[in-house]
């Protein structure tokens, strides 16, 4: 392991490929070893929104697995991790890690990083929220992750798209547990 922790990030098929692209990258920036499960329409998504290939992205982490490697050692809570992220995270993945239902990597990870009582952070990404939504992350929550939508401030006036996603991407830094320095802060209204 190098100097920082280890951090899982997982890809979902979930419009938002860019905040896991994001996500990466400050991990990376911050000195964490950061290991990535892309799913398959979790690619197909990074390249049609952002242009990167799966390959591409492989490239810039210090891990990759196939979502369908059940073997792989996220599969186990033996394998040492700081915490995990599923950013972007469908609600078909939300839905799966609320109900136990680990039929992939993406959800094994899941399910261990809860019971091993590791931070959990699902970046969900679906508007509007029906009941199910609602009630899958009520479960996840009460398991003991956060759910932290895709939802950026604007106070701080953003100037461009990657400042406006930076804004979640600093949450889920905070939440992950990788970092105690936000960059953005509300210091109250000027007047």
């Amino acid at each position: 392991m190098m100097n920082g922790q280890r951090f899982l990030v997982a890809i979902t098929g979930a419009s938002g490929a860019v905040y896991g692209v994001r996500t990466i990258r400050a991990l990376k920036q911050l000195d964490h070893e950061v290991h990535l499960i892309l799913s398959k329409w979790g690619a197909k998504t990074l390249q049609y929104e952002t242009g990167i290939t799966s390959t591409q992205l492989e490239k810039e982490v210090d891990a990759f697995y196939d979502e369908e490697d059940l073997s792989a050692g996220p599969a186990s809570g033996s394998f040492p991790l700081s915490g995990m992220v599923i950013v972007p995270c469908s609600m078909k993945t939300l839905a799966g890690v609320a109900n136990g239902i680990a039929d992939n990597l993406i959800a094994r990870a899941a399910d261990c990083t809860l019971k091993e009582r590791r931070h959990l952070v699902l970046v969900v990404r679906e508007a509007p929220y029906n009941l199910i939504h609602i009630r899958n992350m009520e479960k996840v929550t009460e398991a003991g992750a956060t759910v932290l939508p895709a939802s950026p401030a604007f106070w701080h006036r953003p100037k461009s798209i990657e400042e406006l996603v930076d804004s979640v991407v600093e949450r889920i830094l905070i939440h992950l547990g990788a970092t105690a320095t936000p960059t953005t802060t509300w210091e109250g209204t000027i007047e």
